[in-house]
């Protein structure tokens, strides 16, 4: 792996200046590294970030990697990671013009990662530093704690897909100290009930006082009117205030973050080292998840700008029918399993044509007639406008919830593809199951990203017991994984740990009906059972 030379260097540059010509804005430094295939499969279990911990599943994914490459050789154009500054690998077999166009694609990619909000607690860290030193940091309690550190890195990583990330991304807008309830509703809220324990009709009472007041001045008034008499009636008021701000503390977000802070065992001073471990689980985990939230919106920004920039690039002279060929390999909708280039690229453009024509609002959403839908056009420009809102604002669920259309379904003439047993040729037949907007868009939306949403119930929590409840969404628990992980989660907290689900359980023999069945399991002394509920 090694720097690109001046020359590569300098085509980079200009293409930097043409694709901030046409809008788009990224940091100007960047690095760029020329590697090999062995490379791109010893780093790609690492995400591509080089200094990331060592750990030994990586080397499992290594292996496996090799054994693909021997069976199916293939050569990955480039790859980019979100870092400071920017870093990109580059195939060392790649032509010049094909690393312009993968350059503009790479550019877009960084100006993805640097405006699109659900970066934004990425946008200052050095992730490529911060990994380093979390190696660096790894490796000096493995010479400690030997085995252990891997024990609890493995039980860490099976809880780091359920991490708070859009708790987190709230965070950064509204901050913990923001959130603090002014004195007026830490009267109403938490004094009067808590403190006071006065009866609710008194609490009624006071409220229409306040209203009053409210209607004579003007809040600022009114609220200092209010106050100054409630520290007559309650002198201890301000002090319990205080008390009260002192007290809070953010609560947890995830569940990963709930045990790192409040398990007793992880407490006792020998075992504190494990703190450290699950923060930089967490922290990798955070850092990555807005990527596989915006993998489709993200890729089809990246495609969308290397075809602009590059067919106006007369560097494409002469390589018209190569370019012609890679970008349809890479953007080709593909009928069976899903093509995130494909979809994502078309959907932008699908956008951009509907502001253009000025399809984007309510007047035209009203129109019924579809020769009028098709006709109607207001010429009103605002296509690179709207989709760099996408790019800004959009992750992949909002994207394909709102744009998957009946008219883009037709337009592209998209499908939900069926499987049915050919009994006659002993085979399996593929047919067109359905053509419906609705059910191309469901097909889609199931394919993302969606790990389980588990809570922990505070009142039936205690320093033996840690009682989790999984919120279920459609989607039941996958059985074989849940023992080891209440193994490993028994292991953090201390003691005993009961998971509440839901499970999908066969109305009667033979029925193709479901119900539904509450289910608790048990994990108490590395031993796991079950029951319903």
């Amino acid at each position: 792996m090694e720097l690109i030379d001046q020359r590569v260097k300098k085509i980079m540059e200009e293409c930097k200046e043409r694709a901030r010509s046409v809008g788009l804005e990224f940091e100007n430094e960047t690095l760029e590294y020329i590697v090999s295939n062995r490379d791109l499969l010893e780093l790609s279990p690492k995400f591509m970030i080089p200094t990331l911990y060592d750990y030994w599943v990586h080397d499992v994914e290594v292996l496996k990697e090799y054994g693909k490459y021997k069976l199916y050789p293939t050569n990955p154009y480039e790859t980019v990671i979100n870092s400071r500054p920017a870093i990109s690998f580059y195939n060392s077999d790649n032509p010049d013009w094909l690393n312009i166009m993968i350059f503009y694609h790479v550019l877009a990619h960084i100006d993805f990662f640097q405006n699109n909000t659900n970066f934004k607690h990425t946008w200052g860290e050095d992730f490529v530093g911060l990994a380093l030193a979390d190696k660096r940091l790894i490796e000096s309690l493995r010479n400690q704690y030997g085995r252990w550190v891997d024990y609890v890195i493995e039980f860490a990583r099976s809880l780091d897909n359920i991490v708070g990330f859009y708790e987190t991304l709230y965070h950064i807008d509204y901050t913990f100290e923001s959130q603090a309830p002014s004195q007026i509703e830490y009267y109403f809220n938490n004094f009067l009930q808590e403190e006071v324990a006065v009866p609710q009709h008194q609490i009624f009472a006071e409220l229409g006082r306040y209203n009053k007041l409210l209607e004579k001045n003007s809040e600022d008034v009114a609220t200092k009117i209010f106050l100054s008499d409630i520290s007559i009636r309650y002198p201890e008021f301000a002090i319990k205030y205080q008390k009260f701000l002192e007290k809070r503390k953010q609560p947890a977000s995830d569940l990963l973050e709930f045990i790192r802070d409040n398990s007793p065992f992880l407490k006792k001073e020998n075992n504190q080292w494990m703190q450290t471990i699950l923060t930089i689980i967490r922290n990798t985990a955070l850092y990555f998840a807005p990527q596989v939230r915006t993998k489709i919106l993200n890729e089809g920004w990246a495609s969308y700008w290397h075809d602009e920039l590059f067919r106006s690039d007369e560097r494409i002279i002469s390589h018209e029918v190569d370019y012609a060929r890679v970008n349809a390999n890479v953007t080709s909708i593909s009928r069976l399993g899903l093509n995130p280039y494909a979809i994502g690229l078309r959907l932008i453009q699908y956008v951009e044509e509907l502001a253009d024509k000025g399809k984007l609002n309510y007047e035209f959403q009203k129109i019924e007639s579809i020769e009028e839908r098709e006709n109607y056009n207001r010429k009103t420009g605002e296509g690179k406008k709207a989709i760099f809102n996408l790019r800004k604002y959009f992750s992949d669920f909002t994207l394909l919830n709102i744009f998957i259309t009946q008219e883009f379904v037709d337009k592209h003439d998209l499908y939900v593809v069926g499987l049915r047993p050919n009994l006659e040729k002993q085979t399996v037949q593929y047919y067109v199951k359905s053509r419906k907007a609705e059910d191309y868009k469901k097909m889609i939306i199931d394919s993302l990203y969606h790990p389980p949403y588990i809570t922990v119930d505070l009142n039936k929590t205690s320093e033996k017991l840690l009682y989790l409840v999984h919120n279920f969404e459609g989607k039941q628990l996958i059985k074989e994984f849940v023992p080891d992980v209440l193994i490993g989660i028994e292991f953090l907290w201390g003691g005993e740990v009961n998971l509440e689900t839901t499970e999908l359980v066969v109305d009667k023999p033979g029925s193709p009906t479901y119900r539904r069945q509450k289910v608790l399991w048990i994990c108490k002394d590395r031993k796991v059972s079950r029951r319903n509920l």
